[in-house]
């Protein structure tokens, strides 16, 4: 073989290298079209590598899914898409798009569990969007107190997916709206019962937090709905907890007889009757329903087991035999 055949031979091979590679970018790599087309992307909570990769398929986000696998490899980034929004385009390339995905969200995900108060939620928000002190100052004595009726109770727990760039008042006004259309329906069915729906709120919030779950909840409504009927003090927990705020062991750390013989609040439902002035937390719907259909009881007390089931009684006496029963 004279060297001029070798030439074209090594030449060729070349050629045909780095068409095959031009031609695998083209399939498998490059941008799934050309023109900018901007969306939003997201990675569910609890989505793993294999979903992920399922649903950039479906959305025409990438064009092999293998390849996409491959790119993330080879940048060893293999685990690290977070959950969360991400602003992507049809015109990214899988190299592109797997650095916005192995990068910091523009939404982050966040879940706000039923029966948690505006301070504890502040708290999350703070440590998911690096808020400062003062940025958690402003949610907690400013942004919660602009409206009346909207400085407890109404910060509707939901799992949110927040742009990074919304503000305190954002993600406060986010979750009060949610709250106005998820509460829509049973502003009617309060009014129907003589209730005003704030009254509501409130009796659903204490009923969020003394509740081991939601099947006691309509017991635990009935008896509240008593002993107010009752001209009774609700002597509840839970409204000394919220009047005490945040201890060591946390916000709705046990409260002890000094707690309630000392803490001097309208929160403090052994020394005053009726309601405290604003809702304790923020509860789900299954408070609000049993607040509005609450348990036909003639009890007037309760109380958990260590096992938190429920234990009712008609008379103190009862109450009394109940506590020596199944707490001592």
């Amino acid at each position: 073989m004279n060297r001029r055949l070798k030439i074209s031979i090594v030449i060729g091979a070349v050629v045909l290298i780095v068409a095959g590679l031009f031609m695998t970018q083209r399939l498998f790599f490059s941008a799934p079209e050309s023109q900018e087309k901007k969306e939003v992307f997201t990675i569910g909570l609890k989505q793993n590598e294999s979903q992920i990769l399922d649903k950039l398929k479906s959305q025409g986000l990438i064009k092999n899914k293998l390849a996409f696998n491959l790119v993330l490899a080879l940048k060893k980034k293999h685990d690290a898409m977070q959950a969360g929004g991400y602003d992507v385009s049809k015109n990214l390339t899988a190299w592109e798009l797997a650095d916005k995905l192995t990068g910091n969200p523009d939404m982050k995900w966040v879940v706000i569990p039923e029966g948690w108060r505006k301070e504890q939620i502040g708290e999350l928000l703070a440590k998911t969007f690096n808020w400062n002190d003062n940025d958690l100052d402003r949610w907690n004595t400013e942004i919660t107190r602009m409206k009346i009726d909207y400085i407890e109770g109404t910060y509707f727990p939901d799992t949110y997916l927040i742009p990074v760039s919304d503000s305190g008042l954002d993600m406060a006004n986010r979750m009060t709206r949610r709250f106005d259309e998820q509460f829509a329906a049973y502003v009617s069915q309060f009014a129907g019962q003589n209730i005003k729906w704030t009254t509501g709120v409130k009796v659903a919030s204490i009923i969020q937090r003394e509740a081991a779950g939601k099947d006691d909840m309509p017991l635990i409504a009935g008896i509240m709905w008593n002993r107010l009927n009752s001209d009774m003090n609700l002597e509840i927990d839970a409204t000394v907890q919220y009047a005490r705020g945040k201890t060591d062991n946390g916000w709705w750390a046990p409260v002890t007889a000094d707690d309630i013989r000392n803490i001097d609040s309208p929160y403090n439902t052994y020394k005053n009757k009726g309601l405290p002035p604003y809702p304790i937390g923020n509860p789900g719907l299954p408070a609000i329903e049993a607040t509005l259909h609450p348990a036909e009881t003639d009890c007037l007390y309760y109380i958990h087991d260590n096992n938190r089931q429920i234990h009712c009684a008609k008379t103190l006496e009862d109450h009394q035999a109940n506590i020596a029963a199944y707490l001592k």
